[in-house]
């Protein structure tokens, strides 16, 4: 054994080591995550279904002006992370100061529209009389100050692109276990309170984001991180800093605005094929979020390394960081995939007892199961893209995935041909393999390294 392969295989190891080190802490973030969201809905629930439909239709606008705190997010962990790998430290930290302006301007801007525009919004989505009556004080208690969620997704990406993914994990841990807490309290009421309602739960939410800041804030004003902002300093607008950031993250918010809408389309498609039809479909849809979770945080590790490695102008080991993400990502998802087509007809058991919606499940999962590697690509390939500054052709790929594909083929397969949600989640699979085919080869050929010397420029 020569010298070379030697030093590969412990690169490699070294590889594994330090990916691993960015992606348990953000999956563990994401499970806790998806857990927060299932018991601030059971305790919603108790409520009456008029509030489960009232959080509904607020995260529905929520989503979409998540969307572009996402762009700000992107750019912010793409320019952070190549500047820590340059060791241009005072770069980063006023990229993020920058990132910080931004979000506080956008965050403003959504809660003032939220203020005033508030009851017509939900009237625009639909919204009945008596779902506004509980949706109105949710909606002005966790919309209006949107700008701490905003806030909090920015301060995260800024500490994930320095290559520290277990603060945020504490801290959301942290923050949640307050949010549950806030909601039972705030909700039920306690001893000679008597609780808030829907409002409480909004408080809460919104309570527990206002602690997370704080707690990120603390963070970055430290010196225990590689960044480090005194926000007692002078700050000053940095407009070539905001449009670099805008330039590489505007396209990831659109790509999430393209999704969102194109869900909402074949989601009503899905409707016209039946009420059986379209509960397993969001059954389905439930358990395939737990899929997702690895792809998740192997594309956070992705984004942080191959930005890092582009800043030091090691665009070959930024490359192996995006692929070794990719193929230890595969390897959990797989696993996943395994658990839902064997014991699909017992998750399937866990939401329904309907003999007929059970069954499209266990269809619906074992199609899943079959693409796992596929999606991962479209999870981690894209990330390693978004790190290295290129954001359009993941844009792109949606684009194309979403409305040529998926949208069109739930028309064709699912209503015309009469395949009913087998062939809607056809169609999906079909648009997953093609987009994870695409954005593997876009990644080897490598046209991302031309933007490794463009974003040190906006600085």
């Amino acid at each position: 054994m020569n010298n070379d392969s030697i030093s590969y295989k412990r690169l490699n190891k070294g590889c594994i080591f330090t990916i691993m080190a960015l992606a348990i802490p953000t999956m563990i973030e994401n499970i806790l995550q998806v857990l927060i969201g299932t018991a601030d809905t059971y305790f919603v629930s108790k409520i009456g279904t008029e509030a489960v439909a009232a959080v509904g239709i607020t995260n529905l606008i929520m989503n979409i002006y998540i969307a572009f705190f996402i762009a700000l997010g992107v750019g912010t962990v793409a320019i952070v992370s190549r500047n820590i790998g340059a060791n241009e430290f005072e770069n980063a930290n006023n990229a993020v100061k920058q990132s910080i302006i931004l979000a506080l301007g956008v965050g403003i801007s959504f809660g003032i529209i939220n203020f005033i525009f508030a009851k017509d919004i939900l009237l625009f989505l639909g919204a009945e009389e008596r779902v506004i009556k509980y949706a109105l004080p949710y909606f002005y208690s966790v919309a209006v100050p949107a700008v701490f969620l905003c806030l909090m997704l920015i301060l995260s990406s800024s500490l994930r692109g320095a290559g520290d993914t277990k603060t945020p994990m504490k801290i959301a841990i942290v923050s949640n276990i307050i949010n549950i807490v806030l909601d039972y309290v705030l909700i039920f009421g306690i001893f000679d309170f008597k609780g808030l309602g829907i409002l409480g739960a909004g408080i809460a939410t919104t309570v527990s984001r206002i602690v997370g800041v704080s707690l990120l804030l603390i963070k970055i004003n430290g010196n225990e991180t590689r960044l480090h902002i005194n926000i007692f300093d002078k700050w000053e607008i940095r407009k070539d800093v905001m449009q670099s950031i805008a330039k590489i993250g505007l396209p990831a918010g659109v790509d999430k605005l393209i999704m969102r809408f194109g869900q909402l389309v074949y989601g009503g498609l899905i409707i016209q094929i039946g009420t059986e039809a379209y509960a397993a479909h969001n059954i389905a849809g439930t358990i395939e979020a737990y899929s997702y979770l690895p792809g998740m945080g192997f594309g956070v590790a992705a984004t942080t390394l191959v930005g890092q490695s582009l800043g030091a102008n090691n665009a070959d080991e930024a490359k192996q960081y995006g692929l070794i993400s990719y193929i230890l990502s595969t390897g959990f998802m797989v696993v996943v995939g395994a658990i839902f087509y064997i014991f699909a007809p017992v998750l399937a058991g866990l939401f329904s007892e309907d003999i007929e919606v059970i069954g499209l499940v266990v269809k619906v999962l074992r199609i899943i199961a079959l693409v796992q590697p596929f999606l991962c690509s479209t999870l981690v390939i894209t990330s390693a893209l978004h790190g290295a500054g290129d954001t359009k052709f993941p844009m792109y790929s949606t684009f194309i995935g979403i409305w040529g594909v998926r949208v069109l083929g739930v028309y064709l397969l699912g209503i015309r041909l009469n395949y009913g949600l087998f062939g809607v989640w056809l169609a999906v699979s079909i648009d997953i393999v093609i987009r994870g085919i695409i954005l593997m080869i876009r990644f080897m050929k490598g046209e991302w390294k031309k933007n490794k010397n463009r974003i040190r420029t906006y600085i």
